[in-house]
Order: structure tokens, then C-alpha cells, then sequence
């Protein structure tokens, strides 16, 4: 079997043409679909910037969202249910909820998140260094080592 000149191989190697995206980016899937689709209340319980794409990682989970749907977009029969239920159902209250990524943002005005600040551990600090047993120290406590009897 001949692959036609331009055509991409499947995954699966049987020579077909792998489907094609039916969106070219991130964004067109934002712009084209994802926003006019699953529309919520803004303001109270969802959150929304119109900058999104200053989200790092508002980027991120809608860009695993829309590759999901086109993956998903595929499957008969229950494709489409699984997308829902298994990724959009459970990124989307995380993206739009009150503590998300555009948690300091409205609709009108984009605020960048702060970023939280970090230490550097102290010298040796991820050193894994194998030391010998040293039995407990004694307490004075029923119990501890100092009470057990020499064989």
C-alpha cells in the first residue's frame, strides 16, 4: 500500500491518512470552541481573564483539554462522553474556579498571579548518606534499652 504524497502515516502503521486536528492551535480551540460552548456565570463562582494566555498554567490545562477533544473527537460512541467526564469535568472547576489561575482577574482586567518564592535548602540538605544503626539513647523509661536484661 502507497502512502499519497503529503498524506501522514497513522499511528497504527496501516498506511491511512492520521486524522487531521480540526483545530490549528490552542487558542483557535479557545476562541472557536471552548469559549463559546461552556459558558458560565462570570464574576461569583467562575473566574475568567481575557488575557489567558499570561496563565501559564491556564495554557497548560487548555491545551491538554483541547488535545484530549480532538483525540476524543474520534472515538464512536462514547468518546465525546469520556472527554467530558474525564477531563473537562474536572479541569474546568480548577481553571475557572475562585482559586485558579485567573483567581486575581476579571473579565476586564488581568492581574498576574504572584508567584510563590522558594529557599535554598541548606548545604547537604538531599544527601543521601547511609549511616550505620546506633541503638536509641537510654531514657530512663520503662522500656528503653537501658532496661533490657544481657543474655
Amino acid at each position: 500500500m502507497t502512502i499519497q504524497p503529503g498524506a501522514v502515516p497513522s499511528a497504527n502503521g496501516d498506511g491511512t491518512p492520521a486524522p487531521q486536528p480540526v483545530y490549528s492551535s490552542v487558542e483557535e480551540w479557545v476562541t472557536s470552541h471552548f469559549l463559546p460552548m461552556f459558558r458560565r456565570p462570570l464574576g461569583g463562582e467562575y473566574r475568567w481573564c481575557a488575557q489567558w494566555w499570561r496563565h501559564a498554567e491556564a495554557i497548560t490545562r487548555l491545551t491538554a483539554l483541547w488535545h484530549t477533544w480532538e483525540a476524543l473527537r474520534l472515538q464512536p460512541g462514547t468518546g465525546m462522553a469520556t472527554w467530558l467526564r474525564d477531563h473537562l469535568d474536572h479541569q474546568l472547576p480548577v481553571l475557572l474556579g475562585r482559586t485558579g489561575p485567573f483567581s486575581m482577574c476579571s473579565e476586564d482586567e488581568h492581574i498576574d498571579p504572584r508567584q510563590a518564592t522558594t529557599e535554598q535548602p541548606p548545604p547537604g540538605w538531599w544527601d543521601i548518606t547511609l549511616r550505620p544503626a546506633t541503638p536509641p539513647a537510654s531514657t530512663g523509661l520503662p522500656g528503653s534499652a537501658a532496661d533490657a536484661e544481657p543474655s
